[in-house]
């Protein structure tokens, strides 16, 4: 089972790579990247059809295997996703630029695999849910008016952590309906990060810089998560010097991104 699960988990890294290599050619390739364009984009719905059939299968490789063999393989969308971009941009992905991406996924796999696992029913009170959202919405905003003076590089990686500031957010809020409190309101107020998530995304897309989005997307969005699960759901956090060396790890790797990975964008949009 537990070799059925890797395979598992590591053909969903190759669906969700796919797609969101897909919905990023088409947000760099439209001359309005706002969320309503892109919807009337059939290859970009077929980008997120792909990512959502990875996060199913992700799902399934969870219920069959332990959670440090089925992580790393999540991880490893990364390295599918920046060959792939650079496939349908009509290029070769350059050594550095996949260098540079096997530096973010080593360190995010050990980050990953270092968070200790919660204990206990995972309880959320209405006053932590406008926090979640409150400190999310905050962050994302700040990071958003940081990439309108950013240069393309920051700019792209900016606007793909805000995103994943939002979708870790989503996340944390929804393990809190899977897992624990059940509330109509909480149900209600998921889609608002979830949209702004994306929002965020596509115009991060649309800059420029694959690598460089995905990355900042793959490591702000679990970490933002694991944050949120130690402030509000009293979760532990790893402790020692190794999380800090990984995530220095991967904040080197996104810096070589940037410097690496080729301006993939309109004229106007650069």
């Amino acid at each position: 089972m537990t070799v059925l699960a890797a395979v598992i988990a590591l053909v969903g890294s190759l669906f969700f790579a796919l797609g969101a290599a897909v919905q990023q050619f088409e947000a760099v390739d439209s001359a309005k990247p706002g969320l309503l364009a892109l919807l009337r984009k059939p290859r970009w719905l077929l980008g997120g059809a792909s990512i959502l059939a990875g996060g199913g299968l992700h799902i399934v490789a969870l219920g069959l295997g332990p959670l440090t063999i089925v992580q790393p393989m999540g991880v490893a969308s990364l390295l599918f996703a920046l060959p792939l971009a650079a496939t349908l941009h009509g290029r070769k992905p350059s050594r550095q630029e996949l260098g540079a991406a096997a530096v973010v996924a080593g360190g995010l796999i050990v980050l990953v695999l270092m968070v200790p696992e919660s204990e206990g029913p995972t309880y959320l009170s209405p006053n932590g849910v406008l926090t979640l959202l409150g400190v999310s919405g905050v962050a994302a905003v700040l990071l958003w008016a940081g990439s309108r003076v950013a240069s393309p590089a920051g700019r792209a990686a900016l606007l793909a952590t805000s995103s994943g500031v939002l979708y870790g957010a989503t996340a944390t809020l929804m393990r809190v309906l899977v897992d624990g409190t059940w509330n109509w309101w909480y149900l209600l107020a998921l889609p608002v990060p979830a949209l702004l998530a994306l929002v965020m995304l596509q115009r991060a897309y649309a800059v420029g810089h694959f690598g460089v989005s995905f990355a900042s997307l793959q490591i702000a969005d679990p970490l933002t998560a694991v944050a949120f699960g130690a402030l509000l759901l009293g979760e532990p956090l790893p402790t020692g010097i190794a999380p800090i060396a990984a995530a220095a790890l991967t904040a080197a790797g996104t810096v070589a991104l940037a410097r690496t990975s080729p301006l993939e964008a309109r004229n106007e949009l650069a």
